[in-house]
């Protein structure tokens, strides 16, 4: 703290925050109702939705505003490169920190007041990006990244220096925001990091760090998971002459070539460096997050991107360890953008666990980064920020050619967040994305939705709660020979579980214990790796109080009826919709469709996203009324069924009654 304070007596600002001990206006948290995390703004819950874009205007701002959204997120940018080091992208913003001991807050509120001048009491997330300037690495080049050919690339997270400069910076924007005007806005900051702002290391084709840095960092966790016991390591590495003091990380840049194969328990070297590799990141999330909330005295939400294990399978990528990050008390959300198999039909899932991050506590948000029929390429709205080629202008940059059919995506990114009981913002990237009445109105009726039902199950005869549960090992990545590609052919069945014609939770297998009283009719353990034997013990008790249980590994699936072996298919891995259903059926699964759409089902709201044209018969509980969200009437049930006439694509709201 006495260097904090002298530090900010050369910025001339420490008289204001430490003499005069100004704090901040408003006190933003999470708070869990009925095991759903939900959002609370000076004692009030709250929508938790809200609006994003890197080159955010006063008109798009208003346009969002005037839908009721009341929560904004702005950038800010300590480093002055683009968000990664991959396409050429240049720089969305300058950056704030100039030279060593030097602020600019210009840029930061030029932001605050595009925003303020149209909506005067929005609350704001202030998005940092926590990489340095490139002055920074120069001046210390100890601290970046050393790739194999002796190249520097960008800062590494293993550095120290920069945590505690990068830490120094954010405190000096925290403190210059709790003494301006927009002290009255600011709610909460999401710390960002790395490869597009999402804590991936910057490393490209390599993802290997050299720098003295990285290996003293290493051999300091090496310390801590061997207990400071040299015959331990040496025990784990099969390498007598390794020492706390000459041990070095193995090679994972992929320069040495695996056979496809996951890996059995042995290579602790290898294994050692993928958890460290990992827990890098998650030291890093957790040591911000701690600083937003000792500069706030607790009152500003924190939160993350990380966690993308069902979507990104390269251990190199530093997504592995949401476990661990969960257990982070000074984290109050995480995030992720939805999958990006962006097609019409399918599940647009977050790309991690999210019932594991309910259960401990953390709100979700999903970064809603939905292309429309508005969508331009970047070349054509900010083309000094383009790079050379085609990366922003291909495949996924591309939204749908109808206004109808880009609602039907809003909608669907709305229903998936109530049925869930998650938040998210709708992300503008260059801005204008949504500038139409028919797609604006989403962000209206959402946030109204969501403030005036909440968690709506509480207020229905519905108690329905998804009936499948899936079980993923984020660490098998660690053990996958090919970087990958066995942990996606089998986390690749997330597709099929999509257009299942029902809805199911993901857990962690950390959270295994959690599942005991949870009732769930059909347990998938999907590619769990070299069980422990509490775990085995655990599963089997499990398997006594659940209809059919699925065991799916690289070689083949295993059904089981209770703990009777059911059947036994040597090499399935990946499954069909149809052939879900089948299984699900067996354990009384209640099927909302027979046909391969998405449906979101549970905290009382109903969702169905038809893949395909024509009428479609739904099958609902006996007992329930539904209520037509969009047509806003009460909906025929006959038997439990009803029947919907659907375009292609469209998608279907309602609020169980």
């Amino acid at each position: 703290m006495r260097y904090l304070t002298l530090f900010l007596t050369l910025l001339g600002l420490a008289d204001a925050w430490v003499c005069n001990g100004q704090s901040f206006l408003n006190t933003a948290s999470v708070k869990s109702n009925a095991g759903l995390p939900e959002l609370w703004i000076n004692e009030r819950r709250v929508p938790p939705f809200a609006y994003m874009s890197y080159l955010g205007q006063s008109k798009f701002y208003k346009e969002v505003a005037d839908q009721g959204v009341d929560i904004f997120c702005l950038p800010a940018y300590l480093g002055n490169q683009g968000i990664n080091s991959t396409s050429g992208i240049k720089p969305f913003r300058p950056s704030f920190w100039l030279a060593e001991n030097k602020f600019d807050f210009t840029i930061i509120q030029k932001e605050f007041e595009a925003l303020t001048r149209v909506k005067k009491d929005a609350k704001v997330i202030v998005r940092i990006h926590l990489d340095p300037p490139r002055w920074w690495e120069e001046r210390n080049p100890s601290e970046v990244c050393r790739l194999p050919s002796g190249e520097s690339l960008r800062v590494s997270f293993s550095s120290d220096k920069w945590r505690q400069d990068a830490g120094m910076a954010l405190q000096a924007l925290l403190t210059w925001i709790k003494n301006s005007p927009f002290n009255a806005n600011l709610i909460g900051v999401h710390v960002a990091g790395g490869g597009t702002e999402e804590w991936f290391y910057h490393y490209g084709e390599h993802f290997y760090d050299e720098s003295i840095a990285r290996n003293n960092h290493f051999r300091r966790w090496l310390r801590v998971k061997y207990k400071n016991k040299v015959s331990s390591l040496k025990k784990a590495w099969k390498l007598p002459s390794v020492t706390f003091e000459n041990a070095t990380i193995a090679d994972i840049s992929g320069r040495i070539k695996g056979d496809g194969l996951v890996l059995k328990k042995g290579n602790e070297r290898r294994l050692d460096a993928y958890a460290f590799h990992t827990s890098v990141i998650v030291e890093n999330i957790s040591y911000f997050s701690k600083l937003v909330k000792e500069n706030s005295n607790g009152k500003l939400l924190t939160g993350a991107f990380y966690g993308y294990h069902l979507f990104v399978h390269d251990p190199r990528r530093g997504h592995g360890s949401l476990s661990e990050l969960l257990e982070c008390p000074t984290l109050d959300y995480l995030s992720s953008p939805n999958d990006y198999r962006r097609e019409t039909g399918v599940d647009w899932m977050p790309m991690a666990a999210i019932r594991s991050v309910q259960l401990h506590g953390k709100l979700w948000m999903a970064e809603n980064d939905t292309r429309t029929a508005l969508t331009r390429y970047l070349k054509d709205v900010a083309p000094e920020i383009n790079p050379t080629g085609d990366w922003y202008s291909s495949g996924v940059w591309k939204g749908p050619e109808s206004m109808e059919r880009s609602a039907s995506y809003l909608w669907k990114n709305a229903g998936r967040m109530l049925a869930y009981g998650y938040g998210g913002w709708w992300f503008d990237m260059w801005g204008g994305w949504f500038s139409d009445p028919k797609l604006l109105s989403v962000f209206q009726k959402a946030n109204l939705l969501s403030e005036n039902f909440g968690n709506n199950s509480k207020n229905t005869q519905s108690t329905y709660k998804p009936e499948v549960a899936v079980i993923v090992d984020e660490k098998l990545q660690f053990y996958d020979a090919s970087l990958g590609k066995v942990t996606g052919s089998l986390l690749a069945n997330r597709y099929a579980l999509g257009n299942s014609g029902t809805s199911f939770d993901v857990f962690l297998r950390s959270d295994l214990d959690s599942l005991a009283n949870k009732g769930y009719k059909v347990i998938w353990y999907l590619g769990l790796h070299e069980l422990t034997p509490p775990e085995k013990k655990t599963i089997r008790l499990l398997q006594k109080k659940t209809g059919v249980s699925l065991v799916t590994d690289p070689s083949g699936t295993t059904v089981y009826r209770g703990n009777r072996l059911e059947h036994r298919y040597d090499g399935r891995i990946s499954w069909r919709p149809d052939d879900l259903r089948s299984v699900f059926s067996m354990a009384n699964v209640h099927l909302f469709s027979s046909e391969n759409d998405v449906v979101y089902a549970g905290n009382g709201w109903l969702t169905v996203h038809c893949k395909e044209a024509g009428k479609r018969t739904i099958s609902v509980p006996p007992t329930w009324k539904i209520y037509d969200v969009r047509a806003e009437r009460e909906y025929p049930v006959q038997d439990g069924n009803f029947v919907l006439n659907a375009k292609e694509g469209d998608t279907f709201l309602f609020r169980i009654r």
